[in-house]
């Protein structure tokens, strides 16, 4: 079945999520690298710069910029403009804090688009979970990226802090000329410990997907197939894309099928050095996942919605692939046995019942 991908033209993926460094200003609980200091072993701007040509030659159309945050690097903003000039889209996810007006102004690009991550519509919410200050510093940011030409979105990880403020959220986002963007929380890095008191109930989930059904503006762009309905089916891919449509390269160049499975058995492969395009037609990685099925979801009437949802968050949880994804709403009671042995299973105590 991996083969088929390569047979069907799909030579590179579409888009490449690249986490360029672990430094990060913030120390968000519920961060999925764990970011904070730059780490021995990071790329540096040479080997970016390498894998940048090589993401190129393989005609790789956009990547996504992560950390840590993006903006701790000193190079990062000659590494877009490097990327850029390759013709390749880049879509920077970033916590908001280090964007002034010169930045803004330099960001102001047709191949640009910026992702601001705020997890509250008052400093009180989001403080919460980011750290003191970083609301005032974020909507700052909104002012300075307002003034230029750039396509916006605020991204909210929904947790038990953020769901009672979604409309809130969109408001805001309103406000600022800016897209409304929800992401699911996975126990990965620091969600780990947060993961127990910050996941929403099943009785959230429920509300949530509602939610979304019925605000077919607000993306959702990760594993929400998992939730989702038919009035947003045409809306987004409704299965795992990972080594199908994209990976994840790790700030020190690891290859990963996707940025919540950076685990070392994961690992397909190392830039600068290694060929992405070779990887993604032979590595045994990557064709794993491609024949990856999940038996126990294909009864299901909702597995055309969603295919058996994340594996991230099944691995984290029960440290298993090929098994449903503990979060989808129509799984079975019965998962909530399996998971009780990885210390991760209390977030799901009102969340499988």
């Amino acid at each position: 079945m991996g083969n088929r991908y390569v047979e069907m033209g799909l030579s590179a993926p579409v888009n490449v999520t690249w986490e360029v460094t672990y430094a990060c200003n913030l120390t968000c609980v519920h961060c999925l690298s764990d970011s904070g200091k730059k780490r021995q072993g990071e790329l540096t701007t040479d080997e970016c710069m390498r894998v940048i040509d090589d993401l190129s030659e393989a005609k790789v159309f956009q990547l996504n910029i992560g950390g840590g945050e993006p903006f701790a690097r000193p190079d990062f903003l000659d590494l877009m403009d490097y990327a850029h000039s390759k013709g390749i889209v880049t879509c920077i996810s970033t916590n908001g804090t280090l964007i002034d007006e010169e930045v803004a102004k330099r960001l102001d690009h047709k191949l640009v688009y910026i992702q601001v991550s705020l997890d509250g519509a008052t400093a009180r919410s989001n403080d919460a979970i980011r750290g003191k200050g970083s609301y005032d510093k974020v909507i700052k940011a909104l002012e300075h990226l307002g003034k230029r030409d750039l396509e916006v979105s605020i991204n909210t990880v929904l947790t038990k802090l953020s769901f009672p403020e979604l409309n809130k959220m969109t408001e805001l986002a309103v406000k600022f000329g800016a897209k409304s963007r929800v992401s699911r929380f996975r126990p990965s890095g620091r969600g780990k410990d947060a993961w127990s008191h910050l996941n929403v109930t099943r009785e959230q989930m429920v509300e949530f997907s509602g939610w979304l059904s019925r605000h077919l503006d607000v993306s959702t762009g990760d594993s929400f197939f998992s939730v989702k309905t038919e009035e947003r089916r045409t809306l987004g891919l409704n299965m795992c894309g990972a080594c199908k449509l994209t990976c994840c390269i790790s700030p020190a160049g690891g290859l990963y099928p996707c940025a919540f499975l950076q685990e070392p058995e994961f690992l397909a492969g190392r830039f600068p050095g290694d060929s992405l395009s070779e990887l993604w037609e032979s590595s045994p990685v990557f064709h794993s996942f491609r024949r990856l099925e999940i038996k126990s979801c294909e009864s299901c009437q909702r597995f055309d919605l969603c295919h058996g949802g994340c594996p991230a968050i099944a691995y984290h949880t029960q440290r298993k692939l090929g098994i449903p994804d503990p979060g989808c709403l129509a799984n079975c009671v019965s998962v909530k046995k399996n998971i009780s042995d990885t210390g991760l299973g209390e977030g799901f105590g009102t969340a499988m019942v």
